[in-house]
């Protein structure tokens, strides 16, 4: 009877830790903001999948593209379009692989991978660089992107770097007020008696390029505007434009270092997007409007009549799927008073999840907004920056999350199905685990994701050296043809 009573509460005793063992198990992957391991008492039987799925996302990675693209339909299409015949095309690819003697492919982000049919996509941007004396405005390049770039990380040392190799001033497009405006060193602004619509949440308006307006909530409206000296292209600009949407009656009254007296006029009425402009020396701004209510703003604009202007327009939580809503109107009048000669586009962090490993659903809609996003702006060149790294804990250590190697397979396969140009941010930064040792220096933020100013500075510095060689690409090329 004893040895039934005692094996009776073994077995219950292996009950209990078999059923403590199972809850443990079925516990979330996080518990009030800590991960939790789990309990697998299977887990030395198990074939390491992730391992496995790291292992098959890094050779296809490796691998050659064997995209298929219809390339005598695309020749043709660039012969009509640019009047650059097959035979200069061809021959501009043989000079591509010879030079980086590669065929597409870069993962340590050294150049820029241009997956253009003899290698043109960024040639208007590079003519408007050699002919920017004779062009009558500033080479202009927006920054589209999400929290990567807010505030002006990376972009500032850019547009620093751009404005020292071939002039300009100015830190371009400012937005009426966004949530970066408190940390953004590059320029101080205060706002007040605005509303803010935005397309990641409003589908009633139409929007172009800054993916935000502001409508006036009150009869006065003011905008106030500060450059700062933390880049000495930024002191002063020679240009200041007030960039508006719809209009009735509104006066505008502008007071700044630039004039001796405070100006005043009345905008003329308007229901699509016009600018306002004004010359002079300028480093501080105050705008204030009378008979405002309904005025709608895009933004002001403090930059110089020449040299390259570099604007971003970021937007926190924006994915970049959502380019294929922007409204071919609204954009095509933005070009008339603003034309761009590139469109960076910066997206990946809102996208990159550690439960999600296949992205191809993302690439076809990446696709679709590219291919929008040039419709809209048919005289731009575009260029994709792949996703960059980020970092997740397991067992105690941060690393590499695996799906960034998986949307970064899926950002390049969009660059060469929709043609364009491509560079790998991640490989720049140093592959994987890089965003530890970014962490490490202080160069980025301890959610493991998001870059500090100096690490922005770093990433700009690599961009700049792979965009910079990718001109004397296409000045060597430009002799060989002619």
């Amino acid at each position: 009877m004893d040895k039934d009573n005692q094996l009776y509460r073994v077995l219950a005793l292996m009950s209990l830790t078999l059923l403590i063992c199972f809850g443990m198990y079925c516990l979330p992957d996080t518990l009030f903001g800590y991960k939790i391991k789990k309990v697998d008492l299977l887990s030395d039987f198990k074939v390491k999948s992730e391992k496995l799925s790291l292992d098959s996302l890094r050779s296809r990675l490796e691998r050659a593209d064997t995209l298929q693209v219809d390339s005598v339909a695309l020749r043709d299409s660039i012969r009509r379009t640019t009047g650059i015949d097959s035979a200069a095309l061809a021959l501009r690819d043989s000079l591509y692989e010879a030079i980086y003697a590669v065929k597409g492919a870069d993962s340590l982000g050294t150049h820029i991978e241009d997956y253009s049919l003899g290698h043109i996509g960024l040639k208007r941007f590079f003519t408007a660089l050699r002919n920017r004396k004779e062009l009558g405005r500033p080479v202009r390049v927006a920054f589209l992107g999400d929290s990567f770039i807010e505030g002006d990380i990376m972009v500032a040392d850019v547009r620093s770097g751009l404005q020292k190799e071939f002039g300009g001033r100015g830190v371009g497009f400012v937005p009426v007020t966004s949530v970066a405006a408190q940390f953004r060193p590059t320029v101080e602004g205060t706002a007040e008696g605005w509303t803010t619509w935005s397309v990641l949440t409003d589908k009633e308006h139409g929007y172009t390029l800054p993916g935000m307006m502001f409508e006036a909530t009150e009869e006065n409206a003011s905008i106030h505007l500060k450059a700062t000296d933390r880049y000495p292209e930024l002191r002063s600009a020679s240009s200041l434009k007030l960039i508006y949407e719809r209009n009735a009656n509104t006066e505008v009254t502008l007071a700044s270092d630039a004039f001796a007296d405070t100006l005043r006029e009345t905008l003329p009425m308007t229901l699509s997007i016009k600018q306002r402009e004004w010359r002079g020396t300028f480093n501080e701004v105050d705008f204030s409007f009378a008979n405002a209510r309904d005025f709608r703003v895009l933004g002001v604009v403090m930059e110089d009549t020449a040299g390259i202007t570099v604007d971003n327009f970021s937007l926190r939580g924006n994915s970049g799927m959502i380019l294929d809503r922007l409204d071919t109107v609204r954009c095509r009048d933005l070009s008339e008073i603003r034309p761009y000669d590139l469109i960076v586009l910066q997206y990946g962090l809102n996208v990159v999840s550690d439960s999600v490993m296949e992205y191809g659903w993302y690439a076809s809609r990446m696709v679709k907004a590219v291919n929008h996003l040039r419709s809209c702006f048919p005289d731009t060149d575009i260029l994709m920056l792949g996703v960059s790294d980020r970092g997740r804990q397991e067992e105690g250590q941060f690393e590499t999350m695996p799906a960034v190697l998986a949307l970064l397979y899926a950002q390049r396969s969009v660059a060469r199905k929709a043609g364009i140009p491509f560079w790998n941010t991640f490989g720049a930064m140093g592959g994987e685990n890089s965003m530890v040792r970014f962490v490490e220096k202080n160069w980025a933020s301890k959610d493991y994701t998001h870059l500090s100013f100096r690490g922005g500075k770093e990433i700009a510095g690599a961009f700049l050296k792979a965009l910079l060689s990718e001109k004397d690409f296409y000045d060597e090329a430009e002799k060989m043809v002619d």
